[in-house]
């Protein structure tokens, strides 16, 4: 198995690290070409304005949609704003999952904060809360569910953060800033489906 980190801005580093510990073959991504003999890619946290502004000036745009149609994507933070259909702001998107997203819903950086999050989908996910890393996060407003849209973790006050259609996957975390990779191996179990 091979999986890309769209290398362009943000914590793409820290999910390498995560993959290879795995044991999985992790390659940065930066431009189309790198693109081909996948089996998955993650778009990291960072600025998504920024993520989105270089994917379309290194011509990746066309290039994600086509690998996206087939293989399984997982946006993390940033990322998450970027598969996204809707964000309310005016940025290239890759308008792939059924989701409305609102950015740095919780305020600034300097209100970022860590939860304890029940997650069933996960390996001991109810017994076990994975420690979820926000940082200038997003929220899911809205979730299709009739597109076939699953929430996968909610706050304790039922604000969606993390959802799953088919082969994508986002959270409005950061995974990848914990040394819980129960995360990353759920995205591995959606990559061998």
């Amino acid at each position: 198995m091979k999986i890309g980190v769209l290398a362009l801005q943000g914590a793409f580093i820290e999910h390498i690290k995560i993959l290879r510990r795995l044991g999985i073959e992790a390659v940065e991504v930066r431009l189309p070409e790198q693109l081909d003999g996948l089996d998955a890619l993650i778009i990291p946290g960072g600025e998504s304005t920024t993520i989105s502004k270089l994917a379309v000036k290194y011509g990746l745009m066309e290039p994600l949609h086509k690998f996206a149609a087939e293989k399984p994507l997982w946006g993390t933070c940033a990322g998450m704003i970027f598969m996204a259909k809707k964000v309310g702001e005016d940025q290239p998107l890759l308008n792939l999952m059924d989701i409305v997203v609102e950015r740095n819903a919780f305020g600034r950086q300097v209100d970022s904060f860590e939860a304890d999050l029940a997650v069933p989908a996960l390996s001991n996910g109810q017994a076990l809360p994975f420690p979820a890393v926000f940082i200038r996060a997003p929220i899911l407003l809205e979730a299709n569910e009739e597109a076939g849209v699953e929430i996968v973790a909610q706050l304790e006050d039922g604000t969606a953060v993390a959802a799953r259609q088919g082969h994508w996957l986002v959270t409005s975390f950061h995974p990848e800033l914990t040394d819980d990779d129960r995360f990353h191996r759920y995205f591995l179990e959606m990559i061998k489906k």
